[in-house]
C-alpha cells in the first residue's frame, strides 16, 4: 500500500524521471548499458530455454539438477513444482511436472545477458567501468550484471547484506 509500482518500464529509457524519485538507485542491469557502452562493450554468456510439460507427477525429484559433463547438451533441468506449488490442496503430489531445460548459448546485444565472461579482455575493461561507477555518487551498482561478476544466490545474499551495512552506517 502506498508504493508506486510501474511495469513494463525500461530504466535507462526513463532515467532522468526515475532518477528524480530517490536519492539512491540500485542499478542491477548491464554496466556497459548504464554508461550507454560508451568504453566498448562487456561480453556476456546468456541461457536458452525449452520448457514441457510431462504427464508424470515426478521427473527428477528436486527443484534443480545441474549437468556439467561435455556429453550433455544442457547445463541445468528446473523442475518448477519443487520450488512451491508440487501438491495439490490435500498435499497430494499433482498428476503433472513442468521442466525447463536451460542450454548455455552466445550472447550478442539485444540479447538477455546472463553471465558475465570472466577473461583478462573483460576484466579490463569493466575495471574502467568501475571507475565510472564509482563516481556515480547516488547509484549502487549490484549483482552480476551491475558488477560484471559471476554470483551465487548465497554470494549475492551476502553482497547485499554487506553492502546495506555499508549503506545505513
Amino acid at each position: 500500500e502506498g508504493i508506486e509500482v510501474r511495469l513494463n518500464t525500461d530504466y535507462l529509457e526513463n532515467k532522468d524521471e526515475l532518477d528524480a524519485l530517490a536519492e539512491k538507485v540500485v542499478y542491477t542491469g548491464p554496466i556497459d548499458a548504464y554508461f550507454d557502452y560508451k568504453l566498448g562493450t562487456l561480453e556476456y554468456r546468456s541461457v536458452r530455454f525449452e520448457t514441457e510439460t510431462l504427464d508424470k507427477s515426478n521427473f527428477q525429484g528436486n527443484a534443480a539438477v545441474n549437468y556439467t559433463d561435455r556429453e550433455t547438451p544442457w547445463t541445468r533441468i528446473i523442475e518448477h513444482k519443487w520450488f512451491e506449488f508440487g501438491k495439490d490442496e490435500e498435499g497430494n503430489d499433482l498428476p503433472k511436472t513442468v521442466i525447463s531445460r536451460e542450454f548455455s548459448s552466445e550472447w550478442k546485444p539485444g540479447d538477455e545477458p546472463y553471465y558475465p565472461v570472466n577473461d583478462e579482455k573483460n576484466g579490463a575493461l569493466y575495471a574502467e567501468y568501475k571507475k565510472l561507477a564509482e563516481a556515480e555518487t547516488s547509484v549502487i551498482f549490484g549483482g552480476r550484471l551491475g558488477e560484471y561478476k559471476y554470483y551465487d544466490m548465497d554470494q549475492v545474499i551476502a553482497a547485499v547484506l554487506d553492502r546495506c551495512e555499508e549503506e545505513l552506517h
